[in-house]
C-alpha cells in the first residue's frame, strides 16, 4: 500500500478536527471556561513621575513618564512541566517524550482532544498527562504545558490525578493555584483549601473567594465587614452581592424566591449556592463537578448516577463505582435502583465462586453496564474473576465479551477459543489470519497486518517528537471511528509501531464489542 504523504495526515488531521471541535461547542465547558476566579494575579505597583517641561524650543516626546504595565514571569523557580505521575519506568514511555516538539503545538493538540473517544484512547491519553517528561521546545518557566496537561485532565474529569499534579508542583503561580482551589472545593476540602489560600502570600484572593474563606474560618463578621465594604466600593456585582449576602445570613432572605441558576458556575459558585440551600444538580455541570456528588453527605441515589458518568469516561476508578452500587440495599426500583440490584446480584454471586448463580446474574448485570456504558468499568473490575468460570449459552458469550475487554483479553481469548475467531485472534496480536467479514474486521485486520505506519508519524518519532505522533495517532483514531477505516488502519498500524501493542489491541476489541457510533 502507498505510504500517506506528510500533507495528506496534517490535511486530514486539521480538516477532522476543526468540525469535531465545533460539534462539542454543546459539550460542557472545558476547564478554563469554568474556573472560579478566586485568586488574582499579584500586581506590580506603578509609579507615576511627575510630567518633565518641555524644551522651549523643542517638540514634546512624550505626554507622560508612567511605567509601562509589563507581565513578569518567575525566574527563580523550575518549570513545572518535568513534573508526572507515571515514570518512564511505568509507562514505557522515554524522559524525551515532549522535548523536540514546539510547546505551543502541543499545546493545540491537547486542547483539541476529545474527552469522550474511545476508552483505550483515553487511557492512552491519561498516561501521557501523567507522564513524567521533559520540556518541550520554547518552554517557559510558567509551565504551558503542564498547565495544559491539568486542564485536560480537569477536562476529562479526572481531578484526583489533576490534584495530585499541582500538589507535586506546589500550585506556585495563581494560575495553578485557582486549579488546587477549585479541586479542593469540588472534592469538599474547602476548608483546607481556605487556610491555605489565607497562609499565601503569593496569591491574592479574589474578593469572593476572601468573604467565603473568612466564613468557612469562622470569621463571620469580618466576612460581613468584607462585603459590605466591597459593596460600597463597587468591587463585587449584583449578582455576586445577593449570594454572599444570602451565604452570610440566610435568615434574613427566609421566604424570599430563589436566586435562580446563575449565567456562569464556578466550583466556588456551585458550593456558595450548596450553601445556601440551593444545590444544583451536576448532571448538566462540566464533568469535573461529578465528583461534589461523591461526597459521602450527598444522597445514594445522586452519587451512583455521579459514579457511572465518571466512570463512564474513566475518570475515576472502576471499583469506586461498585463499592457504591454494593453499599446499601436499595429501597425503590426502576432506573439506578435496578441496576444496583442487578450488581449486587452479581457481585454476591462473584463472591460466593457459584457457577450457576453467576450464570443467572451475568446477562443482567452486563445489560444494566451496557444502557449506561460503563463496559469497560465492569469488565477491568470483573473480567479476571470470570475467565476460568465454566459457563454455556448467553452467559459464556457474555463471560468472553467482559474477559476480551479486560486487562485478561489474552487469558480470556485462551480459555474461551471457541468463541468468535476473529476476536481471540485479535486479543492474540494474529487478526489478519482469520477472514474479516465486514469493512471494520477488515481495517483492524490491515493495521497488524502488512499496511505501514504513516511516513508523516514515522518522521516525527525519527524527529524525537514521539508524544506529538502519539497525540496525532489518538486523534486519527477518532477520525477512523466515524467511518474513515483507511485512517483507522494507519493510525493503530503507528501504535503497534511504536510499542503500544496493548493499546492497539485493546482499541480494536473495543470498536468491535462496544455498542458505539462510528
Amino acid at each position: 500500500m502507498k505510504p500517506v504523504v506528510l500533507t495528506f495526515v496534517f490535511g486530514t488531521f486539521a480538516a477532522t478536527l476543526g468540525p469535531q471541535v465545533h460539534a462539542q461547542s454543546a459539550e460542557p465547558l472545558s476547564a478554563i471556561d469554568w474556573l472560579s476566579q478566586s485568586v488574582e494575579p499579584a500586581k506590580i505597583p506603578t509609579r507615576r513621575l511627575p510630567k518633565a517641561p518641555a524644551a522651549r524650543d523643542e517638540a514634546p516626546v512624550a505626554s507622560g513618564a508612567g511605567t509601562p504595565s509589563v507581565t513578569t514571569t518567575p525566574l527563580d523557580g523550575p518549570s513545572p512541566d518535568p513534573i508526572g505521575l507515571l515514570s518512564s519506568d511505568l509507562t514505557g514511555l522515554p524522559a524525551t517524550l515532549w522535548s523536540a516538539s514546539e510547546e505551543a503545538t502541543l499545546i493545540a493538540l491537547l486542547q483539541a482532544q476529545q474527552t469522550d473517544g474511545l476508552p483505550a484512547m483515553q487511557d492512552l491519553l491519561k498516561t501521557l498527562l501523567m507522564a513524567e517528561a521533559d520540556p518541550p521546545l520554547g518552554a517557559s518557566a510558567a509551565g504551558g504545558l503542564f498547565q495544559a496537561r491539568v486542564d485536560k485532565l480537569l477536562d476529562i474529569g479526572a481531578i484526583e490525578p489533576a490534584q495530585a499534579l499541582l500538589e507535586q508542583a506546589g500550585a506556585d503561580t495563581p494560575d495553578l493555584f485557582r486549579r488546587w482551589f477549585d479541586v479542593a472545593l469540588l472534592t469538599g476540602s474547602e476548608d483546607m483549601a481556605c487556610r491555605t489560600l489565607q497562609a499565601r502570600i503569593d496569591v491574592a484572593p479574589t474578593y469572593a473567594a476572601r468573604i467565603f474563606c473568612l466564613a468557612r474560618g469562622g470569621d463571620w463578621n469580618a466576612a460581613a465587614l468584607s462585603l459590605n465594604t466591597h459593596r460600597v466600593l463597587g468591587d463585587i456585582s449584583e449578582d455576586e452581592e445577593a449570594l454572599l449576602s444570602r451565604f452570610l445570613d440566610p435568615e434574613l432572605y427566609e421566604g424570599e424566591p430563589p436566586l435562580g441558576t446563575p449565567e456562569r458556575i464556578s466550583p466556588l459558585v456551585f458550593r456558595l449556592y450548596e450553601a445556601i440551600g440551593e444545590r444544583m444538580t451536576t448532571n448538566r455541570l462540566p464533568r469535573a463537578f461529578a465528583h461534589a456528588d461523591l461526597r459521602n453527605q450527598v444522597g445514594w441515589k445522586s452519587q451512583l448516577e455521579a459514579a457511572e458518568r465518571l466512570a463512564r469516561h474513566g475518570a475515576i476508578a472502576g471499583n469506586v463505582l461498585f463499592a457504591l452500587y454494593t453499599s446499601r440495599r436499595p429501597s425503590a426500583s426502576g432506573g439506578v435502583w435496578d441496576r444496583a440490584d442487578a450488581i449486587q446480584d452479581f457481585d454476591t454471586a462473584i463472591r460466593e465462586n457459584d457457577p450457576d448463580a453467576i450464570a443467572a446474574t451475568l446477562p443482567a448485570a452486563w445489560g444494566a453496564m451496557k444502557f449506561v456504558k460503563t463496559e469497560i468499568a465492569f469488565a477491568q473490575n470483573y473480567g479476571p474473576d470470570l475467565v476460568d468460570v465454566p459457563l454455556e449459552g448467553e452467559a459464556a458469550e457474555v463471560a468472553a465479551a467482559v474477559g476480551l475487554l479486560s486487562s485478561s483479553y489474552e487469558a480470556t481469548a485462551i480459555a474461551r477459543s471457541d468463541g468468535d475467531a476473529f476476536l481471540v485472534a485479535l486479543a492474540r496480536g494474529v487478526p489478519q489470519g482469520v477472514e474479516a467479514t465486514d469493512p471494520l474486521r477488515r481495517a483492524i485486520a490491515d493495521a497488524f497486518g502488512d499496511v505501514s505506519a504513516p511516513d508523516a508519524l514515522k518522521d516525527m518519532v525519527d524527529n524525537g517528537q514521539l508524544g506529538e505522533a502519539i497525540l496525532r495517532s489518538i486523534a486519527l483514531v477518532d477520525v477512523g471511528m466515524s467511518g474513515d477505516y483507511q485512517t483507522l488502519t494507519e493510525a493503530l498500524s503507528f501504535l503497534r509501531s511504536v510499542g503500544l501493542e496493548d493499546v492497539a489491541r485493546r482499541a480494536g476489541l473495543q470498536l468491535l464489542l462496544l455498542e458505539r457510533p462510528t
